[in-house]
């Protein structure tokens, strides 16, 4: 089964990942993991009217996204996200027609003008274009999130899940303030938070388990 879909499918839910070249570290400190934070969470619109750069001087970020920027413009729902050093991974569900690669072609670009612009360098810092599978049922969603949110564990990078600042795990667990929030899944997935930590955590070896349906993951 290919890994590649073109174009993403509209309505439908995606898991997608991109990385570096090379396996270049992209994500070095916590200013850079925050910088893509930023980018998913502005990009979803199909028409944020002002560039990221503007966006970032503005006093009030949240009541820009909140109030002048339509809903109905979105051209993602971001359901889930894990940033590692050299990759990261989403689950989006796209809303618009070719949602998904506007919206990845749009963060893709504008962190790599900022890491280039950052450190002095030159050239592309994305291995081709991302890679996307549909995820066609709600057991593979919430097999492909905990997979995701598992990332820092099984790369050694922190012990438990939650110990990693860098992904949605939290937002699911109901540790994150309502206006600091990135993803929407309450209507795809009934997360209760202690159920989801319990099913997570418990299944840290979880690659054994999930083989199942590891033609879903993607690296």
């Amino acid at each position: 089964m290919p890994i590649r879909i073109f174009p993403a499918i509209t309505d439908e839910v995606h898991h997608v990942f991109s990385k570096s070249i090379e396996g270049f570290r992209v994500f070095r400190d916590d200013r850079e993991y925050e910088r893509m934070r930023s980018l998913l969470k502005f990009y979803t619109k199909g028409n944020p009217r002002l560039k990221f750069s503007a966006f970032l001087k503005l006093k009030n970020k949240s009541y820009f996204q909140q109030k002048k920027i339509s809903d109905n413009n979105s051209l993602v729902k971001i359901i889930a996200y894990c940033f590692m050093p050299t990759h990261f991974h989403l689950v989006l569900k796209q809303l618009k027609r070719n949602g998904i690669s506007i919206f990845m072609r749009r963060i893709l670009d504008s962190y790599a003008k900022y890491f280039n612009i950052k450190t002095k360098r030159k050239g592309p810092l994305w291995e081709s274009r991302f890679k996307n599978v549909i995820l066609r049922t709600d057991e593979i969603l919430l097999h492909v999130t905990r997979y995701v949110h598992l990332n820092p564990v099984t790369a050694y990078l922190v012990e438990y899940p939650n110990n990693w600042a860098f992904s949605s795990y939290k937002e699911f667990l109901g540790q994150i303030e309502e206006d600091k929030k990135v993803c929407d899944f309450s209507e795809l997935m009934d997360a209760e938070p202690k159920s989801y930590r319990e099913f997570v955590d418990s299944n840290i070896d979880y690659q054994r388990k999930l083989a199942y349906i590891k033609k879903y993951f993607l690296e």
